[in-house]
């Protein structure tokens, strides 16, 4: 394992995957920890900006063109988008069924499941993990 192909990768990939990781290891500090506490809604608006910095970075990583300067993975920044602020508007309004569901989605489903996309080979965190391709 090597962070070399990331940090050369330039800063918009660096700052990508370094605010996917945080919110990735922030989200689950904000599982195991108790809900509606001041601590828990402090991590929770940091998630949401570190989530809001992988979606923004992720809009001008243009490697794949299908459409223009854009690829179906820039449909799942479109989804994150409107799911954070569907999840911040449920925590706002006291739905917890939603908000719950919601973050829980984008936790497993825009970081979780994304993690295997960004292992195939080729891409750069496939080697910082296992090495050149």
């Amino acid at each position: 394992m090597s962070l070399d192909p990331l940090l050369e990768s330039g800063w918009l990939i660096t700052l990508h995957a370094s605010t996917a990781l945080l919110s990735l290891v922030m989200g689950v500090f904000i599982f195991a920890r108790p809900k509606g506490t001041l601590i828990h809604r402090t991590l929770g608006y940091t998630w949401i900006i570190a989530m809001s910095g992988v979606v923004l970075s992720s809009l001008f990583i243009n490697m794949i063109r299908l459409w223009g300067p854009f690829s179906p993975i820039h449909l799942l920044s479109l989804v994150v988008t409107i799911s954070l602020f569907a999840g911040w508007r449920a925590a706002r309004r006291h739905d917890v069924k939603s908000h719950r569901l919601t973050m829980t989605f984008l936790w497993f489903g825009a970081l979780g499941l994304n993690i295997w996309f960004t292992l195939l080979p080729g891409r750069v965190m496939h080697d910082v993990v296992f090495g050149l391709s």
